[in-house]
């Protein structure tokens, strides 16, 4: 058996493979509840045989959303839309996860496709946004923010319980908090977002009071049995990476001792001043190390969608899970091809539901020959 399609335990739940389809927006809620959309959307997607499904980043408050058209979870009128979801993913033989975010600053945007910038203020559809400091992210996102009050502060905290307890009541069993991409937890372990000079700024340990709280906060209501993991951005590739890697381990260390059970490893797009070095798993080398300093299982994504770059990084024990997002959304069947490329003799029908393994195993058509 390859290292690619082995089992992985966690907690009580066992993945069929080390492939995840990570959090990946699609946009199209209204007022924060589902759609046909995302019911199709995500059933498909399971269907192809990955061993995790990740439900997109769904907003713990209305303020949290990044854009109008983002999925949320913070009414209990939200849970029936997701509880669908939840279950379609199941019953397709994936495991059913969501992600849990806030936005902060960069909240309050037109959907991509309608420019992803700030929705300015005063036009329909936008809101006050919420950050650390009242620093603006800059670029496409010039709005200031509110500088969150220590009220603010609990309310967020808050509301990720809160939403916790629906993503559970809704049937997922894997919880990602949302802690990277310059959203509001990521913003608040960034020095060049958070100008505080309180217990929630300045020094890394203050700066990362904000997701450790919110973590153990979340731990408390959410399932010992279940894992509780987080997407973190532990580098952010502006020229400062050693020390912003040493601190974000040492955060990493504490967030495994109030309870996280994995971490995914990725960025912390946080300034517009980072350089990325795009390339093939250029971000496995970073998730090893966190992943070896602090005992974690470990996950991680970006440019990691090649079979056998996959199966070499998972045998050598670098990770644990691949997160491959975009090759799902060219080919939802993609497990399918990775298997092929590795060896597996008649992937469809090692990948598949029977209802498409079976004949795309066997035949292309009468007189066709093999459809392998």
């Amino acid at each position: 058996m390859t290292a690619l399609f082995s089992e992985f335990k966690l907690k009580d739940v066992v993945l069929r493979n080390r492939i995840a389809i990570p959090p990946m927006c699609q946009y199209s809620a209204q007022d924060g509840y589902t759609t046909q959309w995302h019911e199709s959307h995500y059933a498909g997607m399971a269907r192809g045989g990955a061993g995790l499904v990740i439900v997109e980043a769904t907003a713990v408050s209305p303020e949290g959303r990044i854009t109008p058209g983002c999925t949320g979870l913070w009414e209990d009128g939200q849970i029936g839309g997701m509880a669908n979801i939840a279950r379609a993913i199941k019953a397709a033989g994936a495991v059913p996860g969501i992600q849990i975010g806030h936005a902060g600053r960069k909240a309050s945007a037109r959907r991509p496709w309608d420019g992803d910038d700030h929705i300015p203020d005063g036009e329909k559809d936008a809101w006050q946004t919420l950050a650390p400091s009242a620093i603006a992210f800059g670029a496409n996102l010039p709005k200031v923010p509110k500088a969150m009050s220590i009220d603010d502060i609990q309310r967020v905290k808050a509301d990720f319980v809160a939403t916790a307890k629906r993503a559970l009541a809704a049937g997922f069993e894997w919880l990602e908090l949302h802690f990277a991409h310059g959203y509001l937890a990521q913003s608040f372990f960034s020095p060049q977002a958070n100008q505080r000079t309180d217990q929630y700024g300045g020094s890394a340990e203050n700066r990362g009071r904000f997701l450790l709280e919110t973590l153990a906060a979340v731990r408390e209501v959410w399932p010992e049995n279940l894992p509780l993991t987080a997407r973190f951005g532990v580098v952010e590739f502006d020229g400062n990476d050693e020390q912003h890697l040493a601190e974000s381990i040492a955060l990493v260390k504490a967030f495994k001792a109030a309870g996280l059970d994995m971490l995914n490893v990725s960025m912390g797009f946080s300034t517009t001043q980072g350089n990325v070095p795009w390339g093939p798993a250029f971000m496995v080398p970073v998730a090893e190390k966190v992943g070896h300093e602090t005992g974690l299982p470990v996950a991680t994504g970006w440019c990691l969608d090649d079979a056998k770059t996959v199966e070499t990084v998972l045998n050598e024990g670098k990770i644990d899970l691949a997160m491959i997002g975009r090759a799902h959304l060219a080919n939802p069947h993609y497990p399918v091809q990775m298997a092929s490329e590795l060896g597996i003799e008649k992937p469809a029908q090692f990948v598949l539901p029977v209802q498409y393994g079976y004949w795309l195993s066997r035949y292309a058509g009468p007189g066709k020959g093999s459809a392998q």
